[in-house]
């Protein structure tokens, strides 16, 4: 099927008038011609890239850039209708968030060894099956971050030190009752939000009443 697309920068400024298939890239990417960081932290680093697109505009954008690692997002379910959530706070929004236990790749750490691992620091169980379900980008526009979600079932109780400054309140939620969890205020980390309809969903698929 052909599609007509329009783009305009102002009311009577038509910039051009292009048919494309769906599902094709409209252009190829632009070219990289420089990089240069700007702003360096324990944890981030920001950069500068001077681009230049295929229609010969050239701009300099900002990226943050984080570890090449990236982080992992597990998803604790305790028998097949319980997830085990966490309560930690969230310097970002400046309260405590109800969310899934995350956290950074360590270097030439395997996905699912970090899942794993987290879970055993933040919620006190490890698990015998994990399965790693898709890669998230929270903000592909200026962040490079990935978040790896893997679920995690047949649970048994583990618990490894963490670095956490303060014990991690653990609180179990049943799947079914996923809506009410986001009409509360203390929980809206998109990652994890994403992460539990994905579960659920697929739970569902196996024939779980949720």
């Amino acid at each position: 099927m052909l599609y007509v697309v329009k783009v305009r920068i102002s009311s009577d400024t038509v910039l051009s008038d292009r048919g494309y298939d769906k599902g094709l890239a409209m252009a190829k990417k632009p070219q990289i011609l420089n990089v240069k960081t700007v702003a360096k932290t324990r944890l981030f680093q920001v950069e500068a890239l001077d681009l230049e697109f295929s229609n010969g505009v050239a701009v300099q954008y900002e990226r943050l850039k984080t570890s090449s690692s990236g982080a992992v997002l597990a998803v604790p379910m305790i028998d097949d209708e319980t997830v085990l959530l966490i309560r930690e706070y969230a310097a970002g929004v400046d309260r405590y968030e109800l969310a899934l236990p995350k956290g950074r790749i360590e270097q030439d750490e395997d996905v699912l060894v970090a899942a794993n691992r987290e879970m055993m620091e933040e919620v006190g169980y490890g698990a015998k099956q994990l399965t790693l379900l898709k890669t998230l980008t929270s903000a592909p526009g200026y962040s490079s971050q990935k978040t790896h979600v893997v679920l995690a079932e047949a649970l048994f109780e583990q618990q490894l030190p963490g670095d956490e400054p303060e014990l991690i309140e653990v609180v179990p939620w049943q799947l079914s009752k996923l809506d009410e969890l986001l009409l509360r205020d203390d929980c809206s980390e998109a990652r994890s939000i994403a992460a539990l309809y994905m579960v659920r969903e697929l739970l569902i698929s196996r024939g779980v009443g949720l």
